[in-house]
C-alpha cells in the first residue's frame, strides 16, 4: 500500500513495486484515506510519506504510528524528505523495531537499495537512513543546553504554573517580552505546533525531565 501525496511520485512508486512483483493494493494521497484503505484490507507492507494532507505536516507518519498500534507487527518503510522527529522515535521504537523503515527520498542513489529495503521491512527486517540516526541522537541530548539563562528561567516559571501576566510582574519585563521568551523556548526545544496549553505542557515535560 502506497500513501504519498505528490500524483507523479505516487504513480511511479506505483509503478516501480509493480515491476519488480509486488502486487499495490491501494495507493491513496492522504493520511485519512491510508488508515481507511489499511482497516478495510490489511497489506503486506505501507509505504507512506511523511507530510500530506489533511493538514500537510506530520500526518503520514502518525497515521503510521496509530497503524502499527492498531495492527501489531504491520511493516511500515517511511519514504520522506524530512526527519519528523516527534514522531519518528515512536514508530521506530514500536514492535521492538521490527518490520520498521525511515529512507529519506534524496538519499536513494539506487533502485536495487530501495526495493531490497522493501523486502527487508515487509519480512520483519528494520532499515533506517543513517542521516535518521544522526539527526535523532542529537534529540537525545539534553534539550535544555539550547535555553539562554532567562529562557530557563522563564521555563522554570512555567513549571510552576504561573500565567503570562504573573511571569511578566515577577521578570520586570512586559508581557510581550514573555511571549518572546516562551515562543523561543517552544522553538528550540522543537515542540510540535499546537495549542498554547498544550506546547506548554510539553515544555514544562522537557524542564523536568531535565
Amino acid at each position: 500500500m502506497v500513501a504519498e501525496d505528490a500524483v507523479l511520485l505516487r504513480e511511479g512508486l506505483v509503478g516501480l513495486l509493480q515491476r519488480v512483483g509486488h502486487e499495490v493494493v491501494a495507493a491513496v494521497g492522504d493520511a485519512d484515506a491510508l488508515v481507511e484503505a489499511v482497516r478495510a484490507d490489511r497489506p503486506d507492507l505501507i509505504v507512506t510519506d511523511v507530510r500530506m494532507p489533511p493538514s500537510l505536516s506530520d500526518d503520514g507518519l502518525r497515521s503510521a504510528v496509530l497503524l502499527r498500534e492498531e495492527f501489531p507487527g504491520l511493516p511500515v518503510l517511511v519514504l520522506s524528505q524530512y526527519v519528523e522527529r516527534s514522531y519518528a522515535l515512536r514508530l521506530l521504537d514500536s514492535g521492538g523495531g521490527a518490520g520498521v523503515g525511515y529512507l529519506l527520498k534524496e538519499r536513494i542513489s539506487k533502485v536495487a537499495d530501495f526495493t531490497a529495503a522493501i523486502e527487508r521491512v515487509a519480512a520483519g527486517g528494520a532499515v533506517v537512513d543513517p542521516e535518521v540516526i544522526t539527526q535523532l541522537v542529537r534529540l537525545q541530548k539534553d534539550p535544555l543546553e539550547r535555553l539562554s539563562p532567562r529562557e530557563r528561567e522563564v521555563l522554570a516559571l512555567l513549571a510552576e504554573g504561573r500565567s503570562n501576566a504573573n511571569l511578566a510582574a515577577h521578570l520586570f519585563v512586559s508581557e510581550a517580552a514573555v511571549n518572546k521568551h516562551i515562543g523561543n523556548i517552544f522553538n528550540k526545544l522543537d515542540l510540535p505546533v499546537d495549542t498554547e496549553g498544550h506546547r506548554r505542557v510539553l515544555a514544562v515535560l522537557a524542564f523536568l525531565r531535565a
